[in-house]
């Protein structure tokens, strides 16, 4: 099929006039997300059981393990799920039947950080400031720009 040249011509300048609004909208989403991010992990931060570490990563232990800590090089094998501040599951290994195994290094930072203070066997809950995690760029259509995100997780085995 072709198109004529004054209708893609009418096409484009609707999608350049069109572009500034859809920046502003995106900027705008990004900025309510970091702000209800920060007020998340400040109120987060006074809960019993949450620990703060320096790089602003919260963590709750809610079962513990045993056994060394891995450190960022090593290949581990978790079970997670993955929950935004509003509570909605964006990703889990549990509903998928089986874990998932990666070496530390190559996720996001907050999973980096907070896997190496885990041990075998340990559960922790994450609460990733999103600095620690997809940052603005966001992550698909469930994790946006600037999120800060809540994973449950269950250090299985290092490799």
């Amino acid at each position: 099929m072709r198109f004529s040249l004054p209708i893609l011509l009418i096409f484009a300048v609707i999608l350049f006039e069109a572009l500034p609004a859809l920046t502003k909208i995106v900027s705008e989403d990004s900025q309510a997300n970091l702000t209800a991010g920060k007020a998340f992990l400040t109120a987060n931060e006074n809960k019993e059981g949450v620990q703060l570490t320096a790089s602003g990563l919260q963590y709750k232990i809610l079962k513990e393990g045993s056994g060394p800590h891995p450190t960022a090089t090593h290949k581990v094998t978790v079970h997670y799920q993955g929950n935004t501040i509003n509570g909605d599951l964006f990703d889990s290994s549990y509903d998928r039947g089986h874990p998932l195994t990666f070496t530390l290094s190559n996720v996001i930072p907050g999973w980096t950080e907070g896997l190496q203070l885990m041990k075998t066997g340990s559960i922790f809950r994450l609460f990733i400031p999103s600095e620690l995690a997809y940052g603005t760029q966001g992550a698909g259509a469930d994790i946006e720009p600037n999120a800060t995100l809540i994973f449950d997780v269950e250090l299985i085995r290092i490799h």
